[in-house]
């Protein structure tokens, strides 16, 4: 069925057909394609179940793009579109969880099979509640099938081909509150809850630390062991927590006040090996504090020549020959390096300074086994505060020194005297003068080379005509022989073994082939020439002929004509060929 919305006939006819006054609309072709035999659409392509928009009811389109409905076909019933000049029906607010629709508009002689046989094209219905008042209530299993229920709302639906009113109606599809949607999902959100829950302990139990490990109660036996414990270094920690917490607990008695003096007289005896490994440590300090300031004194010296090489970089002597680009690099240069070798140079003399109080404390000292050090927090925020100091000095100083040169610059450009003015004046007429010789030497060049190119041109003439000379003599010589040899071709001495008759022979087949091929432009094969030659000279044979040919290369060419099978020899005369390529 091809049926267009702008062919009045077809639509009053559909109309008629359905009891309703035919209304003339403009839009689009209803249907592209219908197989009865399949009792379905062709034009429309298979669409995933699973998805929205699945099966014979298209997803509704975006609000943006007008709808264009077409007609559904069932086995029972036909859906005619509403008229897409009307405004959308309208739906209720959809509640939450909805999986349940009302049906309203249904023919009265409408069945729950012809029911399920249109809504199950949406969806897997689980439940059909019909009234006798032309209206349902149908719930599918999932949510978004109730979706492409609400599509078919405003559909004209008529029972098979019968035109009576109790076999049409127009259908009403709205959303529809039930229980039981409700219910499941209350159920599903407390379900999510609860994991949300669940996933939030999860991750707190994770990021919680750890708790630490439980005290065992005072006992005897657990105070012989901790007093083992205790006698060893590597569980020293873990033992004088447990006999803090006993003799917190007050664990203390008479019973036990011999074991805990044991077992505090053992954790006294650790005092000596701690305050050892903390001589070991801080000799160890001072030995990378010696080390750091011998390495930073070397850096010091390699910065100081890197400065000195930069310093005689910009004397004088050297500066005039570099450009204004690489002296302005080597000046940013030299005043990094200054920089670094400044702020090295105060990182030394701060060590050395701290090496002095620290000498000086020692000796004024009453006791001298007793160090009075400064603290390294009150050190580090003292070296901070400094170079934050020598910061802003160093930038301050950039600052004046910019200024400097900025005063210089504009007091150069105020009080410029006239001998710098002539000096550019006869600067500017130097540039000019060079540049006029600079353009006749250009012209000088140019000329020499025209005369090179003469000259040549002269040298290429001279040659061709030498060489058409060389090619018009052996021409003479070669026809002279040929008139002194005509006369001697019935010479019956000519195949004799005397080498002048050899020669005699040789001269005057050459000749007589040079004239064959002469008049022959396209060249001739081996069995052509041997035809011809026989007729001359009955003795000579092809083979013969070949070798004379190719004896003479500057004379004779062999050229291939033809392709596979129709491939063939050719001989050419070549001897003028010179003459033109020269």
């Amino acid at each position: 069925l091809n049926m267009s919305v702008t062919d009045p006939t077809a639509w009053a006819t559909a109309m008629n057909n359905l009891g309703m006054v035919p209304v003339g609309l403009a839009g689009q072709q209803l249907v592209t394609g219908f197989d009865p035999s399949l009792s379905m659409m062709t034009g429309i392509t298979p669409i995933n179940p699973m998805i929205p928009g699945m099966g014979l009811v298209p997803p509704p389109p975006p609000t943006d793009v007008p709808v264009v409905k077409e007609i559904i076909h069932c086995k029972s019933c036909t859906l005619f579109p509403p008229n897409p000049n009307l405004p959308p029906p309208s739906t209720r607010e959809r509640p939450p969880g909805c999986k349940t629709v009302f049906v309203g508009g249904l023919p009265e002689n409408a069945t729950e099979e012809i029911i399920q046989e249109v809504f199950e094209q949406c969806g897997d219905i689980t439940a059909i509640r019909k009234s006798k008042k032309n209206f349902c209530h149908i719930r599918f299993a999932e949510e978004f099938m109730v979706d492409k229920a609400i599509y078919l709302s405003g559909y004209r639906m008529r029972l098979g081909s019968s035109t009576d009113k109790k076999d049409s109606g127009r259908l009403h599809v709205d959303f529809a509150q039930a229980r039981d949607d409700f219910y499941e999902w209350e159920c599903k959100q407390r379900m999510l809850a609860r994991e949300e829950r669940h996933r939030r302990k999860m991750e707190e139990d994770r990021l919680r630390p750890p708790s630490p490990p439980a005290i065992m109660h005072y006992s005897e036996h657990e105070a012989a062991l901790l007093a083992e414990k205790l006698k060893d270094d590597s569980k020293f920690s873990e033992a004088i927590t447990v006999l803090l917490t006993w003799i917190e607990r007050g664990e203390v008695n008479r019973r036990s006040a011999n074991q805990f003096y044991s077992m505090v007289q053992s954790a006294n005896s650790h005092v000596r090996r701690l305050m050892n490994e903390k001589a070991a440590h801080e000799q160890e300090m001072e030995q990378a504090k010696e080390s750091f300031k011998n390495a930073l004194t070397g850096i010091l010296t390699q910065f100081e020549q890197i400065v000195a090489v930069f310093n005689a970089s910009t004397r004088q002597k050297a500066w005039d020959h570099f450009s204004k680009a690489q002296r302005k690099n080597i000046d940013i240069w030299r005043k990094h390096s200054e920089e670094l070798r400044n702020a090295h140079s105060e990182q030394l003399m701060g060590i050395r300074r701290e090496e002095e109080m620290e000498m000086s404390d020692d000796d004024s000292g009453d006791n001298p086994s007793k160090k009075l050090r400064v603290d390294d927090s009150a050190l580090a925020a003292q070296a901070y505060a400094l170079k934050e100091e020598n910061d802003s000095l160093r930038w301050q100083l950039d600052a004046y020194r910019n200024e400097v040169e900025l005063l210089k610059q504009e007091k150069g450009q105020l009080f410029r005297t006239e001998e710098s003015l002539t000096k550019d004046q006869q600067l500017q007429f130097l540039q000019q003068t060079m540049q006029g010789m600079q353009q006749q030497l250009l012209s000088i060049q140019e000329e020499l080379n025209n005369k090179k190119s003469e000259l040549e041109q002269a040298k290429e003439e001279q040659t061709h005509t030498q060489a058409m000379l060389k090619v018009l003599q052996e021409q003479v010589s070669i026809c002279g022989g040929i008139k002194m040899l005509a006369k001697g071709v019935e010479d019956p001495w000519l195949h004799l073994q005397n080498p002048f008759n050899k020669l005699y022979a040789f001269v005057f087949h050459t000749g007589i082939i040079s004239t064959f091929l002469h008049v022959h432009p396209f060249g001739a094969n081996i069995e052509y020439l041997w035809s011809y030659m026989q007729q001359l000279d009955s003795r000579i044979s092809a083979n013969e002929i070949e070798m004379l040919l190719m004896r003479l290369p500057r004379m004779f060419k062999q050229e291939f004509t033809g392709v596979g099978a129709t491939l063939e020899k050719r001989w050419k005369f070549c001897a003028f060929e010179g003459i033109k390529t020269i």
